[in-house]
Order: C-alpha cells, then sequence, then structure tokens
C-alpha cells in the first residue's frame, strides 16, 4: 500500500524557540499515534523559514525535552485512548 499524504495527521506539536527542534505527536491513517522528534526550523538569509533533519540533540535540547516530557506523555496517552 502506497504512502497517502491525506491520512498522515500531525495532532499536536512543540517547537523549541532556541534551536528550532520541533516535537509533534502524528498519526497515520487509523494507526497509533507516535512521537516524532524533528525536523529543525531555521531562518534563511533571505528571511525565509526552512527545515532540516534534526540530526544529534543538543543539551540544551534535551533539557528542554525533558521539560516538556510529561506534557506529551499525557497528550500522547489522551490520543491513544480515543
Amino acid at each position: 500500500m502506497p504512502y497517502d499524504a491525506s491520512k498522515d495527521q500531525v495532532l499536536d506539536t512543540w517547537e523549541n524557540e532556541e534551536t528550532g527542534l520541533l516535537i509533534s505527536i502524528n498519526r497515520y491513517g487509523d494507526g497509533e499515534p507516535k512521537l516524532q522528534i524533528g525536523p529543525r526550523t531555521f531562518t534563511k538569509r533571505d528571511g525565509t523559514k526552512g527545515t532540516m533533519k534534526s540530526g544529534r540533540l543538543t543539551a540544551e535540547d534535551v533539557a528542554w525535552l525533558r521539560e516538556i516530557i510529561d506534557d506529551i506523555q499525557e497528550k500522547l496517552n489522551v490520543y491513544i485512548q480515543q
């Protein structure tokens, strides 16, 4: 079965304003909601926004993730129960 973009849902998103790291809860079709780490956003020289792979996490990224992990877990559990 080929990938169908219309079935891909972003249920919730968090963004680290300092590093651009994005964390999201996603679901494909009727599948189980899952946590996605990345991509990372940045501002290009021309002022537009771009994205790139998150790659390796910095200590700052990990500290931020630690701060929000309880909120992520609660929301993930809510989406799983729906």
